[in-house]
């Protein structure tokens, strides 16, 4: 599959992907209006669960994004996520991890690490189990203005219980964008754990 960051400093580069069908990048047109509804990412620290080869994170950094840490649990996405770091020359602003994405959230929340965005675009078929149980966990690791883009089939979305923003179908996929529960909402929420 040829694909290609589609805007900011590595516009027109192309992404290696694993062969066959293990993986689904997001198509060009997805990841254009995700980003489209983003808006600036200038110095933003982003996590991209079940990256793949990281499509989704290098389409960050390529737009302005600070630093990125990529999880996925397939050898083979994990090094082609590697290559097109070194490819782009953003190994030093990239952290890739493999372990399945509760494992790597958890160690995340253990580290204290925070983000402004967090994409998710797990299997379509595992997505909305995969939202469900990371419903709890994500909203530890957002920044106070922070955003999750979730990604998924429209017959059989995803959810989590996070403030929506917005939603958009493109033919089959749906995407989201949420925002971190309020500061308060959090600091209520700690303390009564």
């Amino acid at each position: 599959m040829s694909l290609r960051i589609t805007g900011g400093d590595l516009r027109g580069r192309l992404v290696a992907t694993p062969e066959g069908n293990a993986t689904r990048p997001t198509a060009s047109r997805v990841r254009e209006a995700v980003f489209s509804m983003l808006g600036p990412l200038h110095g933003a620290s982003v996590l991209d669960l079940c990256s793949g080869a990281g499509t989704l994170a290098f389409e960050a950094l390529s737009r302005g994004a600070g630093s990125a840490v990529l999880v996925d649990d397939a050898e083979a996405a994990v090094e082609c996520a590697r290559r097109n770091a070194a490819a782009y020359g953003v190994e030093d602003r990239t952290t890739v991890l493999h372990v399945d994405a509760i494992r790597a959230v958890r160690r995340l929340l253990d580290e204290n690490a925070t983000f402004d965005v967090i994409f998710l675009d797990a299997p379509y078929s595992r997505a909305p189990s995969l939202a469900e149980r990371l419903d709890a966990l994500l909203p530890e690791l957002l920044e106070p203005a922070g955003r999750v883009v979730l990604e998924g089939n429209r017959k059989q979305p995803p959810r989590l219980s996070l403030p929506l923003d917005r939603e958009r179908a493109y033919r089959d996929v749906l995407v989201q964008i949420h925002d971190a529960p309020q500061a308060s909402a959090r600091t209520n929420a700690l303390d009564g754990a």
